[in-house]
């Protein structure tokens, strides 16, 4: 099974970090993985998304342009994304940062309001574990142990005191998809 996701949004919303410990987390499972990160000089509040493809087969290009699942964190990347998804694929955006959600009726929407929980948290930047989570509840194809392993491998050791803190925040993504809001 291959799984090709676009997540895109500001600079300073994670995404990029996002990317990077899903790609980890299916190379510690043995995963064929691809992790390709775009962005503009600006990257800290200007665009940022990444392309992440894991399989369990080998990966014939890293080139791709539709998408089977994308996670978006705001309005302009929606904008530009929304029509790269794949007929019967997913849409999961983040509902405090995008206005004008999903108009497709041909994939399925999933409407995270990660930004309103990571304030109730109080962890603020753990909006992209929580969309995370989200994802990952609709789509189990990497273990949260293995996520909790990436992290380590992603975030600077001087960081990995809120490995925890992120591991609620993946928590909580998860749960607020076990009975989702349906766009």
């Amino acid at each position: 099974m291959t799984n090709e996701i676009k997540i895109a949004g500001f600079g300073g919303q994670g995404v990029l970090s996002m990317g990077m410990t899903l790609a980890y987390a299916g190379v510690f499972e043995g995963k064929q993985v691809v992790w390709m990160p775009s962005y503009g000089p600006e990257m800290r509040g200007g665009t940022a998304n990444c392309t992440v493809i894991i399989s369990n087969d080998r990966i014939s290009s890293p080139i791709i342009n539709q998408f089977d699942m994308a996670i978006i964190l705001n309005q302009p990347s929606l904008d530009k994304f929304e029509n790269t998804v794949k007929p019967m694929g997913q849409i999961f955006y983040e509902s405090n940062n995008v206005i004008n959600p999903p108009t497709r009726e041909d994939v399925s929407v999933f409407e995270v309001p990660a930004a309103l929980e990571a304030v109730n948290l109080k962890n603020a930047k753990g909006m992209n574990m929580i969309m995370l989570g989200a994802f990952l509840e609709k789509n189990p194809i990497v273990s949260i142990d293995s996520i909790l392993k990436a992290l380590k491998k992603v975030l600077p050791e001087r960081h990995h005191h809120l490995i925890s803190a992120n591991e609620k925040a993946l928590k909580r993504g998860m749960e607020l998809l076990q009975n989702p809001v349906l766009s």
